[in-house]
């Protein structure tokens, strides 16, 4: 089994053309897949995930090019301080994968996947203090529910929150199991398109690890950070984080922010990328078919042309 498939790998390696000499930055490492294929190209990387076992597996993959890589446990959120410690100015390109790595899913234990029994825990940095029981046998009804509409979007959140109020009285839910049992027991089947836990997993998940927080601010961080005509790539998987990229790409592509009711531009404002993909790119039939998880990832790329304002 695969550590993790890396998605639209070839469609974001044409868009970074990683060169010799050049330095890159894989905000979110996974199972190295992206990241290996910046090495084969022989330029320099610059890579950070949450997960040890990431880093682990990637210390090992990427044996053959020492002195190519440096590997961070960190949050890419924290690009700005990660790169002052390395004493580096500029990169030439970036790529963040917002997605859950295959191999956290397919590992019970982690307790991400609603297939698999397991303890309730969804951290993508082990050590990190919350967990998904704390969340699901601690939070208020009310805090529940604005998790579940929120980050899940799921429309059937009063009645899943309710079931798990219930059960907590009976005592602690502490497996993905439980869980997964009782969501299912809340949503009609055949209201449900796929598993019906999969977006009450999916807010959990985003709550426990803060995923939505600051990132708005470290795709501000990012391109800051990247030399002007660098590229950056970013993987999203849910309408949440696509919504964020797509609008903080069309922000910092305009040229003028000023009222549209002046008459004339005052705000001296200038656009500080390029958007590459304006509709994003989904990951074709062969590549969905050999990877069902890649059906849900959207592409987005853009050119920095211009420092920030």
């Amino acid at each position: 089994m695969n550590y993790h498939v890396p998605i639209l790998k070839d469609t974001i390696m044409s868009f970074l053309s990683p060169v010799s000499s050049k330095i890159y930055f894989d905000g979110t490492l996974g199972g190295g897949g992206h990241s290996h294929e910046i090495l084969k190209q022989g330029a320099n990387l610059i890579a950070t995930d949450l997960d040890t076992n990431a880093i682990k597996h990637s210390e090992k993959l990427f044996s053959n090019y020492q002195g190519k890589f440096t590997l961070v446990h960190d949050n890419f959120k924290n690009i700005i301080n990660i790169l002052d410690e390395l004493k580096v100015n500029k990169i030439d390109g970036a790529l963040v994968d917002l997605g859950i790595s295959s191999h956290q899913i397919d590992t019970p234990e982690r307790g991400f996947s609603y297939m698999h029994d397991g303890p309730l825990d969804m951290r993508m940095n082990p050590k990190g203090k919350l967990n998904a029981k704390d969340v699901v046998n601690e939070y208020s009804e009310n805090e529940l529910l604005k998790i579940l509409y929120e980050y899940g979007e799921e429309k059937f959140a009063r009645r899943i929150v309710n079931n798990i109020i219930k059960e907590r009285k009976n005592g602690v839910i502490s497996t993905s199991g439980q869980l997964a049992k009782i969501i299912s027991n809340s949503v009609p089947s055949h209201l449900s398109k796929g598993h019906p836990a999969k977006k009450t997993f999916q807010a959990l998940r985003i709550e426990v690890n803060g995923e939505l927080d600051g990132l708005k601010q470290a795709i501000e961080d990012i391109i800051s950070v990247l030399k002007v005509g660098g590229i950056f790539c970013v993987l999203s998987f849910h309408s949440l984080e696509d919504r964020i990229m797509k609008q903080e790409f069309k922000r910092l592509a305009e040229n003028c922010i000023c009222d549209k009711k002046l008459p004339y531009c005052v705000c001296s404002n200038k656009a500080t990328v390029k958007i590459l993909t304006p509709k994003g790119i989904k990951a074709g039939e062969e590549e969905t078919q050999n990877n069902t998880r890649a059906k849900s990832a959207t592409l987005r790329v853009v050119q920095k042309i211009s420092e920030l304002n």
